[in-house]
């Protein structure tokens, strides 16, 4: 099935540090740490000091930093990447499941 990506706000930021699309971003605008609250995920790549679209509300695609469990809240990795939630702040409820890292799944935002 097809990853669905349904856009409900997106905002243009200025990216701090080069962002990976795909992966959540931090309220700094950078690339999101370990279990980081996040503003959003980014829609494309974008260098240091670039303009950078990110979806801060609806469902969208993000990549897996290790198994993810269809239905499970989601928070980010070290490098922005969605994984199960553990001690970090819930950013996503995972709508589909992944099996490894590298794959990608569609994730409901949660505002945060």
């Amino acid at each position: 099935m097809p990853k669905t990506h349904i856009p409900v706000c997106p905002i243009t930021v200025t990216a701090n540090g080069v962002l990976i699309a795909n992966r959540f971003v931090g309220a700094d605008k950078a690339q999101a740490g370990a279990g980081a609250n996040t503003l959003g995920v980014a829609m494309h790549p974008a260098e240091d000091g670039d303009d950078a679209t990110i979806e801060t509300l609806g469902v969208v695609s993000v990549e897996t930093g290790a198994s993810v469990t269809i239905d499970s809240l989601v928070e980010s990795d070290a490098s922005g990447r969605a994984v199960d939630q553990s001690a970090g702040e819930a950013v996503g409820r995972a709508l589909d499941g992944s099996a490894a890292a590298g794959e990608f799944v569609r994730v409901l935002l949660i505002r945060n």
